[in-house]
């Protein structure tokens, strides 16, 4: 199957954390081991170098070797596979900068880049357009809707309008942890008629909700109903195993067109996680350790350092994690980490 139409065809896409050493500097084997715990549990594709795995990592200089790191992996990982992981690679600064990182995401393999417009925060928006277009002559795009709480910015109906005509644009990630703002992203793609742009979740915080949707469009050519047919979430770097599990049941539900109510349940014991995970309750200020901090739980990480030692977990984010595990114990997939952690090391 080309990589593309998988991906159409709907997967899960963790957004990988990156792996450090107590000194901040990247550890190449607890990386490649938690690339190989997302293989081994299910997911389709990988993303790399986005919010997740922490945009100061450029500024480190870790961005080309972290990118070179998974490609090396990704190789030794497909020869295994039947469909080869969705390599994608996220792009961000201006035009310059992205234009950099395209080609090197483009060298070293990667299918696509996840191309955030952040940079581009205070500028018209037929600046950030041109951006979007000049990048995608380089690489195929992934959109970026990044929520205004993590540096994103507002982006209304006309600019994905616009945006859904680049021929080059093969999905979009919809994040804005805004229903308005997600309903303008599926409206804009529907009105273009381009069912070759897959519309992949990032909404951490109504993941299942956004997967069991039918969104009923009307367009000029008629009623076009859209579905969100993955996710690239940084909640899915955690408990990936039972991510893959929850993504296959909502898509058979949409399938045979039958929401089992259990689903709806999962939906917002899913979404009560997250709010633990992402730092919720402080303004998503925690979000990046929170998941560091469920994964060194597991063993996969050795502590939930970030890049910036100010980065850390909020007071009291142990403590609503500690919650949710005894909450939800059926959603963690310690179980299955602890099978396998020995092999991938």
């Amino acid at each position: 199957m080309d990589v593309f139409e998988a991906l159409r065809r709907g997967m899960v896409i963790p957004a990988s954390p990156l792996a450090l050493t107590a000194a901040r500097r990247m550890d190449e084997r607890r990386q490649r081991a938690l690339w190989r715990y997302y293989a081994a549990a299910g997911a389709g594709g990988v993303a790399i170098g986005v919010h997740t795995t922490q945009f100061a990592l450029r500024e480190a200089g870790m961005y080309p070797a972290l990118l070179a790191l998974a490609a090396d992996e990704f190789a030794r990982l497909d020869a295994r596979r039947d469909t080869p992981l969705v390599r994608i690679a996220g792009l961000c600064g201006r035009t310059e900068q992205a234009l950099v990182e395209a080609d090197c995401a483009r060298e070293q393999g990667f299918h696509a880049g996840l191309l955030s417009p952040a940079a581009f925060k205070d500028a018209p928006l037929e600046a950030a357009l041109d951006h979007c277009r000049r990048v995608a002559q380089i690489i195929p795009i992934m959109g970026f809707y990044l929520q205004p709480a993590v540096g994103g910015r507002i982006l209304p109906y006309a600019f994905w309008r616009e945006f859904a005509d680049i021929e080059n644009v093969v999905a979009i990630k919809v994040a804005p942890f805004n229903r308005y703002h997600t309903l303008e992203v599926v409206q804009a793609v529907a009105d273009a008629g381009r069912d070759d742009i897959a519309l992949y979740t990032g909404n951490d915080d109504a993941i299942l909700t956004d997967l069991l949707t039918p969104f009923v469009c009307q367009t000029p050519h008629g009623a076009d109903t859209r579905h969100f047919v993955g996710g690239l979430l940084g909640h899915w770097a955690v408990w990936t195993k039972t991510a893959v599990e929850l993504h296959r049941q909502c898509r058979d539900a949409v399938l045979t067109g039958t929401v089992p109510t259990l689903l709806l349940t999962r939906a917002v014991e899913v979404t009560d996680c997250n709010a633990a995970f992402f730092d919720a309750a402080n303004g998503f200020k925690g979000c990046i350790a929170g998941l560091h901090e469920v994964l060194r739980r597991q063993g996969l990480l050795e502590g939930a350092w970030c890049l910036d030692p100010e980065e850390t977990l909020s007071p009291g984010q142990a403590e609503e994690i500690n919650r949710v595990y005894r909450a939800y114990p059926h959603l963690n997939d310690d179980v299955f980490i602890a099978e396998h952690l020995d092999a991938w090391m």
